[in-house]
């Protein structure tokens, strides 16, 4: 692998490095304390091309790699984790099955406009008992005339109290086939339940969604009877890619941070930053994400590349996600009484990199998967 930057990617980093400095990170405060979903921003990245970053140039998209829209990702990431959630969550997972299964018409009253930022997308797996166990899910979908009734409950679907459509996982027959449909927000049986309560990401809108004898029409069942497993199994490892790099952008936030704070604090006479106990925390940090974003960018190469990454990006979301967490902390530590501030912005990367822990699976979980891989 080439560890050099080709001249795109150096540039969508430039370009989203600006972006973050000049108009995320300043609004960040404001739209964390406001726990709202932050539309401007989600616009003006949709204006960007961001959303279409991942599709191909005949499809609306602008065709880039994986590597780059990392790079892309990790600077959103560095100025809100709840914006960077919402993009994530924009730009693959919410319209990715639209892309890959949906028929013309849904292309174009709802893929398209998701691409420019003017429909947002969700996507429903997890339940009250299902999570981490795909098999547990127990939303189930009964065939009828011209469609399927669909019954159950989801949970910690982000973006679900503004999303437009929702691609939801139930089951059919006695089988249990996992099948994915499409559900736009009007239709009947549909409700968005309760707003979850979150200690971070808080302006991105996570709540339950009910489906109450939901009717959904044939054109709507995305996948065939039971492929549902099938086509996920094609997102994971990018799932688990951009989440790592997600977890690098916090963890650079709270690491510029504590640099800028050791240069500026002084005890004794000097800046804190001249104390070894200090430097020796910043080493450790910056080392770490240089870790993290080496092997993120790896597992992404090995993606793109067609190449085997199954084990290469659970290691990637696993490694970058506990060491983003560890510097969090660690730059609380050099804020001292000010980490713990409310004024200071450390405390609110401390609270969002969590985020990170859980999305594209636990930390568990990816570690039994490494183990697996290693035993194979």
């Amino acid at each position: 692998m080439d560890f050099e930057l080709s001249q795109e990617q150096q540039a969508v980093r430039d370009t989203f490095a600006r972006f973050c400095d000049e108009k995320i990170a300043p609004q960040a405060e404001a739209i964390d304390e406001a726990h709202q979903f932050p539309w401007q921003l989600f616009r003006e990245l949709g204006e960007l091309g961001f959303f279409g970053m991942r599709y191909p140039e005949a499809d609306g998209g602008s065709g880039m790699d994986l590597n780059s829209f990392c790079l892309a990702l990790t600077e959103v990431a560095r100025g809100s984790m709840s914006l960077a959630g919402a993009v994530a969550m924009q730009s693959l997972m919410g319209t990715k099955f639209l892309h890959m299964l949906g028929n013309d018409d849904i292309r174009e009253r709802l893929f398209v406009p998701a691409l420019l930022g003017e429909k947002v997308g969700a996507i429903c797996m997890t339940e009250p008992n299902a999570g981490s166990d795909l098999g547990g899910i127990s939303t189930k979908a009964v065939k009828v005339e011209g469609g399927y009734r669909l019954n159950g409950q989801k949970m910690w679907v982000t973006s679900a109290p503004v999303a437009d459509f929702f691609t939801v996982f139930a089951i059919v027959g006695e089988e249990k086939a996992l099948t994915i449909f499409l559900v736009e927000k009007d239709f009947d049986g549909l409700a968005v339940g309760r707003a979850i309560e979150k200690m971070g990401v808080r302006a991105l809108p996570t709540s339950e969604l009910a489906l109450n004898d939901c009717f959904v029409p044939d054109t709507h069942c995305l996948s065939a009877v039971g492929d549902g497993v099938k086509h996920l199994r094609k997102l994971l490892a990018e799932i688990r890619i951009i989440t790592g790099a997600m977890a690098v952008g916090g963890g650079r936030g709270a690491l510029n941070e504590a640099v800028q704070y050791a240069a500026e604090r002084k005890q004794f006479g000097k800046p804190i930053n001249r104390f070894q106990a200090i430097q020796l925390k910043l080493a450790e940090m910056a080392t770490d994400l240089e870790a993290a974003e080496q092997l993120v960018h790896y597992a992404a190469w090995l993606k793109q590349n067609d190449k085997p990454c199954h084990q290469q990006s659970a290691m990637a979301k696993l490694f970058a996600s506990e060491a983003a967490a560890t510097v969090c902390d660690k730059a609380a530590r050099v804020l001292a009484s000010y980490g713990f501030a409310m004024e200071y912005p450390v405390q609110r990367h401390l609270r969002d990199i969590r985020f990170t822990l859980i999305g594209g699976g636990t930390s568990e979980i990816l570690k039994l998967i490494i183990a697996k891989e290693l035993s194979a």
